[in-house]
């Protein structure tokens, strides 16, 4: 069992007041966590300086995949190790979305078998990036599954992790093996690579590129035409990008940041990511959330205190809603996530 930093402990003490709803603790505040790190002005422009990390939800195993469905204006995230999506609002607190979520063997299959990164298409049916299943899937409005893509000529993919859709209904998804139960050196693997893939409408799958050592958050900017991929190796936590072509394939990539010098801040590694509607990256990495501006300026820092896995935005598209370690975290931002 994970023992809660004092921080937590301390901070929800005062800040928990709430009521009960159906078992559930809704809190009429919510404690704090962390700080912000600014390391540019420009930061001022897209965070209040007495913004604050709330923990929204807590006491799971590892969070990651938050997606929010705009429909019904509720927050859906994953919990890779309990196999289980789960579903967040303000006014009815948590409860379970999806069981199994990423994988329906009926073997042991790891330490993390369960769904990764979440999204909402433009039908609002949740898709899915499944480590057991080894597949990209969608949820149906019926309540039914549907495979997208779990290979690649054949060869079955490692673990799918992180997905973002083009608004041509492009899918783009990262592939490494963190799913695996014995990762690099599973048994089961069937690709020696670790690919990120262009999954197109009409089924298609193509390989993009092979030379990340462990491809995973992904995303677009605003105008959809460059490809944000994180790589989330300790040698080498880089984030890369590069220019769409316009059959959505990709053209020569550069380093977008490196965040080498960054590792001995805190837990974690290049991982899940968004952009608002300026082009600005919130990405997570070492010791929490890197807000860079579109040329690849560190404007700022959210530092969690915990392992980050991945953000998206909600509610009004200000809202930066962020999976970390055990937690659900949120900040109120000046800025305006795409697709809001």
């Amino acid at each position: 069992m994970k023992r809660l930093p004092l921080l937590l402990i301390v901070s929800a003490s005062i800040a928990l007041a709430g009521q009960i709803f159906g078992g559930t603790l809704m809190p009429s505040s919510y404690p704090a966590i962390g700080k912000i790190s600014k390391y540019d002005d420009r930061l001022d422009d897209l965070i209040s300086a007495d913004a604050k990390i709330e923990v929204i939800a807590s006491g799971f195993d590892w969070t990651e995949g938050p997606a929010w469905n705009k429909e019904g204006a509720f927050l859906v995230f994953s919990d890779i190790p309990r196999n289980v999506v789960m579903k967040w609002t303000e006014t009815e607190g948590l409860s379970e979305y999806l069981r199994p979520a990423g994988y329906t063997g009926n073997t042991d299959y790891g330490l993390e078998p369960g769904s990764n990164g979440l999204l909402f298409d433009s039908q609002g049916r949740l898709t899915l990036c499944e480590h057991g299943d080894r597949r990209v899937s969608v949820l149906t409005k019926n309540g039914g599954k549907r495979t997208l893509a779990d290979n690649y000529r054949g060869k079955r993919f490692n673990s799918p992790n992180d997905l973002v859709y083009h608004s041509n209904g492009d899918l783009y998804f990262t592939d490494p093996i963190y799913g695996l139960p014995q990762r690099a050196e599973d048994p089961r693997r069937e690709m020696d690579y670790c690919g990120v893939y262009l999954l197109r409408p009409d089924g298609e799958v193509v390989l993009l590129t092979k030379e990340f050592t462990r491809p995973n958050g992904i995303t677009l900017s605003p105008d959809e035409k460059t490809l944000y991929v994180a790589q989330s190796d300790s040698q080498a936590p880089i984030w890369r990008s590069y220019p769409l072509k316009n059959d959505g394939t990709i053209g020569k990539g550069k380093v977008f940041f490196n965040a080498l010098k960054y590792k001995g801040d805190g837990a974690g590694n290049p991982d899940g990511m968004t952009v608002d509607r300026k082009g600005n990256v919130w990405a997570t990495g070492p010791a929490g959330v890197y807000i860079f501006s579109p040329e690849g300026d560190l404007l700022g820092r959210l530092e969690t205190g915990e392992h980050a896995s991945n953000c998206t935005w909600g509610d009004d598209g200000s809202t930066l809603y962020m999976t970390v370690d055990m937690f659900v975290c949120r900040i109120r931002t000046k800025a305006v996530g795409v697709g809001f």
